[in-house]
């Protein structure tokens, strides 16, 4: 989206109702969200930005001036990776772990074997990959440098796999972390990839449980990757497991899409600059809560925590903030809003690296004030965020079958991407393909993966980029 798009988009934004966003029409208290009629106010204000090895913290608030008492501003943050100066892959160790349980039989069974070989015939000498596949039972190739002898013997055990027994992700999880757990130090970049089709049903079936072994890992140095194959895969887990490994997810249809997930999926890990990156946001007296939109967080202390994914070189993560404020007026000096901290392993110098970024403004009770110098971008991108959570809610209700309240949602989401079409063209079209897709779905199965489709489509929206698809 270009500034000059950014631009356009302000005075349509929002003549929604209060039903939709929750807000009371008494008194302005969003800062962001535009008035029906209102002229646009045509600020942009300037980014702060902090930069310490190969990525860069962008940020700002939603306007110069906040409102004194109860109140709601927004913040937009992005993380960027420098693109590479040369083509330099990193050497990765890698565990691939597959589904082999009685699901996966016949046509995904044979992708993942396919997408399995491929993997094995892309890596080098330089890389380490074990390989573990498992049902009820797991079965592991031990870790090993991919030479010539060694690649025979790999492609030899991934053709000897055949479908049987029960789910036991967290069996398969726990033999891959073993294989690179003694490598871990010798490797800037470990990643466990699983491969399911279905639902836990042996070993830890809670997802908590596998959350708090995923975050283990994660802490150890290893990232995980989820990628469900199929309709049945337990969603929510698949996507929670990669947000706490600091991996990628999928969603895999067309399971002989496989070999081009693994390509792409081998391709971000090689060129991995960046690892354990977080996101640390401080909040100074006066501001009483944050949301960070379409992302889990955790609280330490006074400080929320916000995990993202490895970065390659190139790529870029974004969080809309929400902040709720209780503001008093201060003099006309600036004050701190949002202390954001980022912290991440550089892959490439071996060193733990933290920025820091204050955000400040200055706190009056002049309404008017306030909304004249309005930031016109973040406006935009919370609207994409508040857009983005009507899509949610709608792929849940979906899944539910509440077919009359997800079109609801659906048509909540439609109004507020509407309101900024020439800013939001591509958002408001997804809404429109999902909702003509789902009113055409016959059967269960088809509205399971128009509601699997809009779930990614809504981490996009919210500026996650740690999701594959088949489109």
């Amino acid at each position: 989206m270009n500034r000059t798009t950014l631009l356009l988009a302000t005075t349509g934004l929002l003549a929604l109702t209060a039903a939709v966003v929750g807000l009371p029409r008494a008194k302005d208290t969003s800062h962001t969200l535009a008035w029906p009629g209102e002229a646009p106010t045509g600020v942009v204000l300037p980014l702060a930005s902090a930069k310490d090895g190969p990525l860069t913290l962008q940020g700002k608030l939603s306007g110069a001036y906040l409102m004194t008492g109860p109140s709601e501003a927004y913040a937009v943050l992005t993380v960027r990776a420098d693109k590479p100066r040369e083509e330099k892959r990193v050497p990765v160790s890698l565990a691939l772990v597959i589904d082999r349980s009685g699901s996966m039989q016949g046509q995904k069974l044979t992708d993942a074997k396919r997408a399995a070989r491929l993997l094995v015939q892309r890596l080098s000498a330089e890389d380490r990959l074990a390989l573990v596949h498992y049902g009820s039972d797991v079965r592991v190739f031990p870790s090993e440098q991919v030479t010539e002898e060694a690649r025979q013997r790999m492609l030899a055990f991934v053709d000897a796999i055949q479908d049987e027994g029960a789910t036991n992700i967290s069996g398969g999880l726990q033999a891959a972390a073993q294989q690179l757990l003694a490598h871990v130090e010798h490797f800037r970049v470990s990643r466990i990839l699983l491969l399911s089709d279905g639902q836990p049903t042996e070993g830890l079936v809670e997802d908590a449980e596998l959350l708090r072994l995923v975050d283990t890992y994660q802490h150890q140095g290893m990232t995980v990757s989820g990628l469900g194959v199929g309709e049945d895969f337990n969603e929510r887990l698949m996507r929670g497991m990669a947000e706490q490994g600091g991996g990628f997810y999928g969603y895999i249809q067309d399971s002989e899409k496989l070999a081009e997930i693994l390509r792409r999926e081998l391709d971000q890990a090689a060129g991995t600059v960046a690892r354990g990156v977080e996101l640390r946001l401080e909040l100074p007296e006066g501001v009483e809560d944050v949301e960070v939109m379409g992302v889990p967080t955790r609280l330490e202390g006074l400080t929320r925590v916000v995990r993202l994914y490895d970065l390659a070189g190139g790529q870029e993560v974004q969080v809309v903030v929400k902040l709720k404020l209780g503001l008093r007026e201060t003099s006309s000096a600036e004050r701190g809003v949002l202390g954001v901290q980022l912290r991440y392993q550089d892959v490439e110098a071996a060193r733990a690296v933290e920025t820091s970024l204050p955000l400040s403004a200055r706190v009056t009770n002049d309404e008017a004030l306030v909304r004249a110098n309005l930031d016109q971008e973040v406006r935009v991108h919370a609207v994409k965020a508040l857009g983005a959570r009507e899509m949610q809610a709608a792929a849940e209700e979906m899944k539910r079958g509440n077919r009359q309240k997800a079109l609801g949602l659906l048509d909540n989401a439609r109004r507020l991407f509407g309101s900024s079409a020439s800013a939001l063209a591509g958002e408001l079209a997804d809404v429109d393909q999902t909702k003509a897709a789902y009113l055409n779905a016959q059967d269960e199965t088809s509205v399971k993966r128009e509601a699997l489709q809009l779930h990614r489509k809504s981490l996009k929206t919210f500026g996650q980029n740690n999701s594959y698809g088949t489109d």
